[in-house]
């Protein structure tokens, strides 16, 4: 039986009770965007207008689910460090400012975190923060700890940028997650092992892993209908022996935060398996 920490074991460091991420859209851009990525193929419908309308409506949405410890503002579209530093931090206080929300989860690239908004998290969230900050989590788009592959997704930064960043963080007292998915174009199960090996050496707390999916209004997408040999999507069982594989390779502090990424099947051109993602963990 495959066996790894999960983020219930995570959050359960550090909440009296179940916690639910409410996503919101800052509508902060990116610096660049991959080859794989459509913002809109994993955007809530709610998430439009203020954060604060977009966490009233996420929190009516999520009602069913039971969040005694709370809930975590979760900045998930595009890159939630690309901006000025001062628009940034009101938009988290924001947050912060809604009943009911007991910390934040920021999703960011390793290449925007300038230096000064780093100050401020450090002194809000870090070492530098009173005993009873609020909870943050920043998770850093890694993609991928293979240079090759990065040039190739157009990802614009090379790994060295991921070590910094998460280095960095740490550094200042900051709790910090990654992405990374499996099955980029030119990768296999060897740099499968490899990305594991590399992430088990940063002070990661917590892993999120997608499967390469070919999305509408990519030029992945473009790509991939030109020449299908370009890259080989998984079937869902290809998928799992890979997960397990990646994880034996993995440090086992580490929580996966989750396995699989989940779009509109109308907008997913490959593959196509109609699994949630908690029926693929069934799975797994």
């Amino acid at each position: 039986m495959l066996k790894y920490r999960t983020i219930s074991d995570f959050f359960a460091g550090f909440f009296p009770g179940r916690v639910q991420k409410i996503p919101v859209n800052a509508g902060l851009g990116c610096p660049g965007r991959c080859i794989y990525c459509n913002n809109a193929s994993f955007q809530p419908s709610y998430a439009r207008g203020s954060i604060s309308s977009q966490l009233e409506a996420g929190l009516r949405f999520c009602s069913k689910k039971a969040a005694p410890g709370g809930c975590l503002a979760y900045f998930q579209s595009y890159s939630n460090t690309y901006g000025p530093t001062e628009k940034l931090i009101s938009l988290y206080e924001e947050a912060l400012s809604f009943p009911g929300i007991v910390g934040l989860v920021i999703a960011t690239r390793p290449d925007c975190l300038q230096p000064d908004l780093l100050d401020w998290l450090e002194l809000r969230f870090g070492g530098k923060a009173p005993e009873d900050h609020p909870f943050l989590l920043m998770e850093i788009g890694i993609e991928s700890t293979k240079d090759e592959t990065l040039e190739t997704i157009r990802r614009g930064h090379d790994f060295s940028c991921s070590q910094d960043a998460v280095r960095e963080l740490d550094r200042r007292g900051i709790l910090v997650g990654a992405h990374l998915i499996l099955g980029l174009p030119g990768e296999g199960p060897e740099d499968f092992a490899l990305h594991a090996r590399r992430l088990s050496e940063l002070p990661l707390s917590t892993l999120k892993l997608h499967q390469l999916q070919i999305i509408k209004g990519t030029p992945l997408a473009d790509m991939y209908l030109e020449d299908k040999t370009l890259v080989h999507p998984f079937t869902a069982d290809e998928y799992a022996d890979t997960v397990r594989n990646f994880v034996k390779e993995l440090r086992p502090d580490i929580a996966l935060d989750r396995f699989v990424s989940e779009a509109p099947r109308d907008m997913v051109i490959a593959p196509s398996w109609g699994l949630k993602p908690s029926e693929f963990a069934e799975m797994l």
